[in-house]
């Protein structure tokens, strides 16, 4: 160990056997289809879970169809594999919402972002989602281009 720094114990898996990250964020497989992405929205931890629950059962109505997978430990929503329009990830205290062209969307999802196309949605743990407000933002991220990853 060199001096001044210290080293960090490694990450332990919790109880069903996944590796929280930093903000709790699960630490899952990369993954493609909606099995992969079901096991991280049960591995978000408390209320965030029922947070990726609803998102992800308004994603499915509003683009019946969409492709899912994870990668870098996020669930990503698009319109065919490697095309994504949202994402998510689980920060300490609230539900990152990204929409990877929020930029073109009105009204524009509220948090900025250091790319120029990207906004965020934020969800604290009390927070009522404007379900009809996301479906849309949903809807009109369906018709842009998404972003290849």
């Amino acid at each position: 160990m060199s001096e001044g720094k210290s080293e960090r114990p490694p990450l332990q898996p919790g109880p069903d056997g996944i590796v929280r990250l930093s903000g709790g964020n699960p630490q899952i497989a990369k993954g493609y289809g909606n099995e992969v992405v079901q096991k991280y929205i049960a591995a978000m931890p408390g209320w965030q879970s029922e947070v990726g629950r609803k998102l992800d059962a308004i994603i499915e109505k509003t683009v019946p169809g969409i492709h899912k997978a994870v990668k870098w430990n996020t669930p990503f929503y698009g319109l065919e594999q490697g095309i994504y329009i949202v994402s998510y990830h689980c920060m300490t205290k609230y539900v990152k919402v990204a929409f990877h062209n929020g930029a073109q969307l009105r009204p524009m999802p509220p948090g900025t972002s250091k790319q120029a196309e990207v906004r965020y949605l934020d969800i604290y743990e009390n927070d009522i989602l404007d379900e009809d407000q996301f479906a849309d933002w949903v809807r009109q991220a369906s018709k842009l281009p998404g972003e290849k990853l």
